[in-house]
């Protein structure tokens, strides 16, 4: 059995099609090729980043989107760079003053992004997709260092000055948040590694993890991902076991789906599709938490207290900033982790951490032959490749019917409201309409001596043709409304007006 690292090495080293992989004695060297590789990328960013602080601050210029800084380390070491136990290897830093800029928009200082990446060696982490990358997370689970394919880089690279004026616009999104890109040269090998935010923290249990699309085609786990410890599901996996979708208030909801929509139209500008959002899922369950925390007092890296401090870089600061929560469904915590709280449709209380992954797809020309194949053999709307168009309003719309959900707000029925009002308006206006008899009572035996002349003025006012002295004491419900407003006009025309035409109406009647 080869080695996984062999098993991808096509995909990852940019071998000539020519090379054909067997288990050579040289390949089996390779074995202990992935230790090697961790060190040399903690050792070349060591170098490349603590070299960079000796340059000046500035803005960021066009043409330094496209540089690309060498440095090459021998073993032996030599004026400018340490002695290593690894084997030769130049390392390439692209964009370096591009990437510091982002590391600073991000409250990332140079210190701190040294400490994580070469403070303790890098964790390898199984990797759930077809692309055939490695993955290397940081110890303090602040960093993912991904592999890259040589498009991809070169697609990043082309990139940058777009995802600069993004950032600038936005430094909320659920994105991916690229803090370097590099390439490291051995033996005639290339590694190129991209170092990204980490979107699931290992020291919060994820009890569920899906990779969605929005796509049907072929979108379940495996057998082979089953049987991992965590696994990561699919979108068809996600319909089944959460087939009623996550529930959020309503100021959560809103928010994650502005977000969602706002980095769809940038990847759709920038001619992206196939990517997918990551989703992990927490239950807040006591006897897993307590557990858990029993679990992460074990966690390596005690000299810095706190994890996830890279501005921006938790779900719920991605969607609309720290010091928000769930409007009640959960109080805040600092053990949440940046989590964002729903609930599920069984009522339990959720986390969810996620992050829009795998955006270095553009739709070239292979892209275009592959779904036009796939189209004609099955419903070219359900698989995952598509017009980058189509692909986010398939997307955005699976969100949002599918998988993300408001909650009602718990408050007084519609009808409760309407009677309470109507009650209200109800009261007032025979508590009006009282008086107003009262006087028009203790005077109507001088007012009835005009015959027909206030007769009218009462029909007009109370809209009773036979006995004006009398008022409705129970208007009906729909008319409580309308009545209090007539009855208010009429009693400030009464108070007004009605003093001077009655002694009027006296006098001629003397």
């Amino acid at each position: 059995m080869y080695h996984f690292f062999l098993l991808n090495s096509k995909i990852i080293i940019d071998f000539p099609e020519r090379y054909v992989l067997e288990p050579t004695v040289q390949d089996l060297q390779l074995e202990t090729a992935s230790s090697a590789i961790k060190g040399a990328i903690q050792l070349g960013i060591g170098y490349t980043v603590g070299n960079l602080t000796s340059k000046p601050d500035r803005d960021v210029l066009m043409q330094d989107f496209y540089v690309v800084e060498s440095v090459f380390l021998p073993s032996e070491g030599s004026n400018l760079t340490p002695a290593h136990h690894y084997p030769d290897f130049r390392f390439k830093t692209y964009a370096p003053l591009a990437f510091r800029y982002f590391r600073e928009l991000f409250g990332i200082k140079p210190d701190d992004y040294l400490y994580s990446i070469c403070s303790e060696p890098l964790i390898e982490l199984s990797n759930p997709g077809a692309s055939g990358s490695l993955f290397f997370v940081t110890s303090d689970d602040e960093f993912i260092i991904k592999t890259v394919q040589h498009k991809e880089a070169e697609f990043l690279q082309k990139l940058l000055p777009g995802y600069y004026m993004n950032l600038n616009q936005n430094p909320r999104t659920l994105l991916p948040k690229f803090y370097g890109l590099y390439c490291m040269q051995s033996g005639g090998i290339n590694i190129r590694i991209v170092v990204m935010n980490n979107v699931l923290p290992r020291s919060m249990r994820m009890h569920f993890t899906y990779d969605l699309k929005g796509s049907t085609y072929k979108r379940r786990a495996s057998r082979k991902e089953r049987e991992k410890s965590s696994p990561t599901f699919k979108d068809l996996d996600f319909l089944q076991d959460m087939h009623e979708g996550l529930y959020f208030d309503t100021e959560t909801y809103n928010a994650l789906m502005k977000t969602l929509q706002r980095d769809c139209r940038v990847l759709e500008s920038f001619k992206i599709m196939d990517y997918s959002l990551l989703l992990g899922i927490h239950i807040l369950d006591h006897t897993l938490k307590e557990k858990e925390e029993e679990i992460s007092q074990n966690v390596p890296d005690a000299k810095r207290p706190g994890m996830q401090k890279v501005l921006y870089s938790t779900a719920m600061e991605s969607i609309q900033g720290p010091g928000k929560s769930g409007d009640g469904i959960i109080t805040e915590n600092p053990d949440t982790m940046g989590g964002i709280p729903a609930k599920s449709h069984k009522g339990e209380k959720l986390l969810l951490f996620m992050g829009i992954i795998d955006i270095l797809q553009s739709y070239r020309l292979m892209k275009k032959l592959e779904h036009s194949w796939k189209a004609l053999v099955y419903d070219g709307d359900t698989v995952s490749v598509h017009r980058p168009s189509f692909y986010a309003d398939r997307f955005l719309k699976f969100m949002n019917s599918r998988v993300f959900k408001k909650i009602q707000a718990l408050k007084a029925s519609p009808s409760k409201k309407r009677c309470n009002s109507i009650a209200a308006l109800k009261a007032t206006s025979q508590e009006i309409v009282s008086s107003i008899s009262q006087e028009w009572k203790d005077e109507k035996h001088d007012l009835l001596t005009e015959g027909q002349s206030f007769s009218s003025l009462d029909e007009e006012a109370l809209g009773s043709r036979h006995r004006p002295d009398l008022v409705p004491s129970t208007p009906s419900l729909f008319e409580a409304a309308s009545l209090a407003t007539t009855i208010s006009s009429s009693s400030l025309y009464v108070n007004e007006h009605y003093p001077h035409d009655r002694t009027t109406l006296y006098s001629n009647s003397k």
